[in-house]
This record gives structure tokens, C-alpha cells and sequence, in this order.
């Protein structure tokens, strides 16, 4: 049940939405300035202060390399027993911090990644936004991807990076004092070279960090381009999954699996350029993984030669070598991760820069908007109302209509002239165009769409939606469920069931009504609403709804004939080049005794409604008669 809508259409311009890592990294640092902050900076002085210990059980390791090949080249038994000893403690103790390290971690990435979908889910699924970016024409296709996957894998992997980085920086500057303290200097004709070592392990890292970066920077983009497609393709499966029905009904199994392999077809095609990148990238890597240790014991073994070096000492050269190697390389090594966070965070940042752009339609922004007043008579007016599209084409062009209460509107018309975009702007639900709707007081709006909703849950909750099923009386539930023509499933009110996938389009149609009787509108809104169901179910609904509700204003769309009976008053659209325009002067049809009320006439339901079935009935039975009944 909706109340009389606030909801305004802007006219105002409109950025482009582009999409970057920047964007993403703006949406993302509320998580460190908000409510949340203190929790965010609680958690990274964690991560860091392990980092400290960590780097420092290293630098231990690193020690005890020299300790322990010193021992073994002096064949020092006992040292060697106490050597041992004295690794296995830095095992268990390695290992708890490591443990430590990745719970602390990883209740960061929760903690922000559950932050940013907070965020997204309430910016999606609030002031109808799900709705705008569905009939917009952004480009933020499949937001529940963008919500799900690319959020986590553009969250997660921040956190790898930047404790990665972190520990890169403080491995290095410790690792490369380790070297040029415990290398020393080398003397060459004419000069002397001191740390060597260490300068050579940083000269090392930079012509394998600028190799990598050259021949992988294609691996980028095509990265980019996989996860686009490896989305879109999903998309696609899961368009063949909501509407499976249709699809099987009209026989487009081959032209689906067309569409599918061509999306996949897009999917292998970025794939084969990311492997192409790939094993380029792989062959500087998998060199750097072989030479990389070797090459520290090669700048070292001349100076053991000579004595100046012990085998502990160069042991522990080749492993502070190989940690400053680890620490300088690590871009080069995270090339290919960070390609794909890259991708992963566009896409997330081009949601959020599609909510900004809706953000241009809401009243806030100042610009002229479709204005929601409070009408003082009670009757539904529009005046000079104009409805576009968010690229600007024109659908409905300057409305001028006042529907009185208790009214029962009929709107007609062709195909795609603009009557569901009409009364769901009516409904609040449009958000772009110009002019004034006003609404009764305080209005209670019932809208039903040609396929309502069904949550998961029961049926009971499928009735009380969009409130708790356990706010709903049973007794209440089984009477709108027998009133609509569902008594047959009473039974099942409490049940948990795929409602979604098992109720038929005609079921659906009579959940809806169910929860009309339920809702009490004073405002009824349908777009086809029984399009589904028989003639005589659609009259015979109809016709109780009318019935239970006479004070109700009804604003209906359908395209049968016999709805027309069924109302009191008829408008139609007609397209032109500038817009439909309403035909507000349709020959109204009414039928039945009506009696006065004040200063409006109404008419008795209960007599006419009745009398049409009793006719309807006796139509029915005669259609059905046996052929040898039938006159000769």
C-alpha cells in the first residue's frame, strides 16, 4: 500500500556517467569517515601492528639462516641442536600470527565489503531507484552483479593490496639494510661500491617491475573486457530463467541458445586476449622465480671466495636477497590482480555514478519537476502533465484530466501509447516529466501490474506483502483467498513454497485482488490487471472489488471489450508526433439505477452488477449447449 507519493521528475541535466577507480574509491572511504570509522581504524591498526610482528619473526628467520650455517660449518653440534630448537619456536610462533593475520584481515574485508553493499542496497532500493535505473538508459546493467560479485571482488582484494604494500615497503627498507650491512662494499679497479649487493637487488627489481609493467599493460584492458562480458553473459542466463514460461510457450529454445552462445562466444574472445597477455606476462615471471635466489649467491660467492664472507652469512644474504626481491616486485606480481580489481571497481562506481545521475530527477536537485499536491476535493487531477523518457522522447504530452472520486476510469488506446507510463506516474512511479498531479488527501494507493510481485516466503506472506506475513489475521488471509477465487489453497497459507515458480499469470492476477480486499485502498490503480484470468473470473472480480469498495477511485488500462461495461467512464490516449494526448471527452457508458448521495450521483453496484452476471451466465450456458439441443 503506497501513500500519496512525493516522488518528483527532474528536468535538470544529466552527467555522463563514466565509471573509474577513482569513483569507486569516493563511494568506498565512508566506510573510514562515517558511523563506522572507528571499527574501520580499529581494524587496520590490527593488520598494521601484525604486520610489525611478522616482518619482525622474518627478520628473525633471516638471523637464524646465518646462525644455523655458521653452526653446520663449524660442525657445532650443540648450537645445532639449539638452532633447531630455536626454529621450531619460530614456526609456532610464525604460524599464530599468521593466524592472526588472516582473521584480521579478512574481518576488515567483511567489515567494508558489507559497508559498501549496505550502502549500494540503499541507494538502489530506495525512492523507487530500482524502478528509474530499470526503464532508464544507463548503463549500469545487472545491479544485483554489481551489488554481489563486483562489490566483493572490489573490496576484498584492497585490503590484499594495501597490508601487500605495506609489508612490501617495511620488507624492503629492512631487508636491504640487512645487505648492505652484511655484503659490505666490493672494490673494482678505480672504485669501491658499497652495499652492492643491496643496490644490485634494487636495480634487479626496477628492470623486472618496468618488464612487467610493459609487456603486461594489455592484460588491463582485456581483463576489462572479460568481466564485462563474463556479466553480461549472466545476465542474459538469468533473463532465460525469469521468463521460462514464455519461452517455452512460444517455442524459442533455438533463438535462446543462440543468444547464449553468442554471449559466450564474447566471453572466449576476451578470454583467448587475456591468455595471449597472460603467458607473455608468464615468461618474465617464471624467469624471475628461477634467477631470482641464484642470483644473490652469484653477486656473493667472490667475497666467500676470499673469506670475507662465512656460509651463514651468505645464506642470509641470498634470503634478505630474496625478501627485498619479494618486496620490490610485488607490482609486478600483482599485475594481473590488480587488472582485475580495476575492472570490478568501474563497474561498482558506475552503479553508484547511475544512482548520482538519478539523483539529477529527485526534488532536491531544485530543477522543475512533475509537482505531487494534495488535492482539497478528493479528486485525482492532472494538469498540463508532460512524460518523457530520460533520453527526452516524449510519451504523454500536456494531460489535462480531474477524475472524480469514486470514479471508475477506463484508460484506452493503441499499443505503446503511453497509458501504463501515465497512471504509473499517477502512481508516483514515473520520474521524468513536467506538470502538476494532484492526489485526495492522505490516499491509500492499491497499484496491480499485469505480473505482480510474489515474495519468497508463504502464502501468507505473498497476501500481507509488503508487510509481514505475521502481521496478517489467518482468518482475514482465508477470506481474501476465497473472495478471490483461491479458497482451493486456504489450506496451504502457512506453507513454505516456490510461489514464484509454481503459481500460474492468472493465480498471480488473484493474489493481487486478494490483497486489495485485504489493503483497502481508497485509490485503485491497474495496468492489465486481468489479463490473465477468464471473462467470467475477470467480471466477476471486477464486480466485487467495485462492489466492496464504491468510495474507491479506479484508474484501470485493458484492452478487452467487455471492461468497458464495467466502468463508468472512459479516457483515451492518442499518439502524435509530440506525444499522446488525452481524449478526456469519451462517451461515458452507465448502467444500472443510480441514487443521489450528496452532491454526486453513484451507482448501486449490488443491482447491476448482479444482473450482468445472471445475463453473462445464461450467454455461457447457451454457448455450451449440446449440438442436438440447438434449434434445426
Amino acid at each position: 500500500m503506497a501513500e500519496t507519493p512525493a516522488v518528483a521528475v527532474s528536468d535538470a541535466p544529466v552527467p555522463e556517467s563514466r565509471g573509474s577507480v577513482l569513483g569507486f574509491l569516493r563511494l568506498a572511504r565512508g566506510f573510514w569517515s562515517g558511523p563506522t570509522a572507528q571499527t574501520a581504524w580499529l581494524l587496520c591498526a590490527t593488520v598494521f601492528a601484525i604486520l610489525l610482528v611478522n616482518l619482525a619473526i622474518n627478520v628473525g628467520f633471516n638471523r637464524w639462516n646465518r646462525w644455523f650455517y655458521d653452526a653446520l660449518e663449524k660442525k657445532d653440534g650443540k648450537t645445532l641442536a639449539t638452532a633447531v630448537l630455536a626454529f621450531l619456536a619460530l614456526i609456532v610462533i610464525g604460524a599464530a600470527f599468521a593466524v592472526a593475520m588472516a582473521r584480521s584481515r579478512m574481518t576488515l574485508q567483511l567489515a567494508w565489503r558489507a559497508w559498501v553493499t549496505d550502502t549500494l542496497l540503499a541507494r538502489w532500493l530506495s525512492e523507487q531507484k530500482y524502478y528509474k535505473l530499470a526503464v532508464s538508459d544507463e548503463g549500469a546493467t545487472a545491479p544485483e552483479s554489481r551489488i554481489t560479485d563486483d562489490v566483493r571482488l572490489a573490496t576484498e582484494p584492497v585490503v590484499d593490496f594495501a597490508t601487500g604494500f605495506v609489508n612490501a615497503v617495511l620488507s624492503a627498507v629492512t631487508f636491504a639494510s640487512i645487505l648492505f650491512v652484511v655484503g659490505g662494499s666490493i672494490q673494482l679497479p678505480g672504485v669501491t661500491i658499497p652495499g652492492y649487493i643491496a643496490l644490485a637487488a634494487l636495480g634487479y627489481a626496477l628492470v623486472m617491475s618496468l618488464s612487467t609493467f610493459l609487456i603486461g599493460r594489455p592484460l588491463a584492458s582485456a581483463v576489462d573486457h572479460k568481466n564485462e562480458a563474463e556479466a553480461q553473459f549472466r545476465f542474459g542466463l538469468t533473463r532465460i530463467r525469469e521468463n521460462v514460461e514464455s519461452i517455452a510457450l512460444i517455442r524459442g529454445d533455438d533463438d535462446e541458445l543462440r543468444r547464449s552462445r553468442e554471449g559466450f562466444a564474447g566471453i572466449a574472445a576476451s578470454t583467448r586476449e587475456v591468455i595471449r597477455n597472460h603467458c607473455n606476462l608468464t615468461w618474465i615471471l617464471n624467469a624471475n622465480a628461477f634467477f631470482a635466489g641464484t642470483f644473490a649467491l652469484l653477486l656473493a660467492v667472490p667475497k666467500y671466495l676470499t673469506g670475507e664472507l662465512t656460509l651463514g652469512q651468505m645464506m642470509q644474504i641470498g634470503s634478505a636477497f630474496t625478501a627485498v626481491l619479494g618486496a620490490l616486485n610485488w607490482f609486478a606480481e600483482n599485475f594481473i590482480p590488480v587488472a582485475q580489481w580495476r575492472a570490478s571497481a568501474r563497474r561498482v562506481s558506475l552503479l553508484d555514478d547511475a544512482f548520482n545521475d538519478l539523483a539529477f530527477d529527485e526534488p532536491e536537485s531544485g530543477a522543475a519537476n512533475v509537482a505531487f499536491t494534495e488535492g482539497v476535493d478528493g479528486a485525482i487531477a492532472l494538469k498540463n502533465v508532460s512524460l518523457r523518457y530520460r533520453n527526452g522522447r516524449a510519451v504523454v504530452d500536456s494531460a489535462d484530466v480531474a477524475v472524480q472520486p469514486g470514479e471508475r476510469v477506463l484508460l484506452a488506446g493503441e499499443s505503446g501509447s503511453g497509458k501504463s507510463t501515465l497512471i504509473r506516474a499517477i502512481a508516483g512511479l514515473w520520474p521524468w516529466g513536467s506538470g502538476e498531479i494532484s492526489l485526495p488527501r492522505g490516499a491509500r494507493i492499491g497499484f496491480v501490474p499485469q505480473r505482480p510481485y510474489i515474495p519468497r516466503g508463504t502464502l501468507r506472506d505473498a497476501l500481507a506483502y509488503p508487510l509481514a506475513g505475521s502481521e496478517l489475521d489467518p482468518v482475514a488471509a482465508r477470506k481474501a483467498l476465497e473472495d478471490a477465487g483461491l479458497g482451493y489453497l486456504v489450506e496451504t497459507l502457512e506453507a513454505e513454497a516456490q510461489l514464484d515458480q509454481t503459481l500460474s499469470g492468472g493465480e498471480r492476477q488473484r493474489i493481487a485482488f486478494a490483497r486489495l480486499f485485504l489493503q483497502k485502498p481508497t485509490v485503485i490503480v491497474m495496468d492489465e490487471a486481468t489479463a490473465a484470468l477468464d471473462v467470467e473470473s475477470e467480471t466477476r472480480l471486477l464486480t466485487l472489488l467495485f462492489e466492496r469498495f464504491p468510495e474507491a477511485t479506479v484508474l484501470s488500462v485493458g484492452h478487452r471489450p467487455g471492461l468497458e461495461s464495467l466502468h463508468t467512464r472512459r479516457i483515451a490516449l492518442k499518439r502524435t508526433s509530440t506525444g499522446a494526448r488525452i481524449d478526456a471527452n469519451a462517451p461515458a457508458r452507465r448502467w444500472g439505477r443510480w441514487k443521489r448521495k450528496g452532491p454526486r450521483r453513484r451507482m448501486r453496484f449490488s443491482e447491476w452488477g448482479r444482473g450482468k452476471l445472471r445475463r453473462f451466465g445464461k450467454r455461457e450456458a447457451r454457448a455450451s449447449a449440446p449440438a442436438s439441443d440447438a434449434p434445426g
